[in-house]
């Protein structure tokens, strides 16, 4: 089977290839922004120095 090699056929396959990526883009929008993620104690919750070198939040949020 041969692709047709018209111009109609590659644009529509781009804006295909270009709605396949808008919608993938929108649906990570919208699960990020309706996601509530857990809170989790952060390393320096209680107010101690960080253990074994560990990072955290400056001001949790919990």
């Amino acid at each position: 089977m041969r692709l047709p090699r018209s111009r109609a056929f590659f644009l529509l396959l781009a804006g295909a290839a270009l709605a396949l990526v808008l919608i993938a883009n929108a649906h990570l929008v919208y699960v990020a922004s309706t996601s509530q993620p857990a809170c989790v104690p952060h390393a320096r919750a209680d107010g101690d120095k960080p253990v074994g070198g560990a990072f955290g939040a400056a001001r949790p949020s919990c």
